[in-house]
């Protein structure tokens, strides 16, 4: 498990392979100077519910990982979630496809 911390206030608990592959296209996105919304529902553990952040080039983020091997990214993963960052609805955690309905 991975940690996002958003503006040393918010925390929120991701396994290290997505957090890799959300920061990749956070960090994308930042350096074009984008801004935009990052959603995401919590488990019935953390009090159920749904969560919305926005997200631009002066937000303080941190990125924690708890494995100190660097996660290899896939591609198409990044794809998926860019696509989904630039849609009205901003960038969820999609889970990782592989095979062809990774393309949609």
């Amino acid at each position: 498990m991975g940690i996002l911390t958003y503006n040393s206030t918010r925390t929120l608990e991701l396994e290290d392979r997505l957090l890799a592959h959300l920061r990749a296209v956070i960090f994308a996105k930042l350096r074009r100077g984008e801004s935009f919304a990052f959603s995401w529902e919590q488990t019935p553990a953390q009090g159920s519910g749904r969560n919305s952040l926005w997200i631009g080039p002066d937000t303080p983020l941190t990125f924690e990982f708890f494995d100190q091997r660097e996660i290899p990214l896939n591609a198409d993963w990044i794809r998926r979630l860019t696509k989904a960052a630039n849609s009205p609805g901003g960038l969820v955690p999609l889970p990782e496809v592989e095979g062809p309905e990774a393309q949609s």
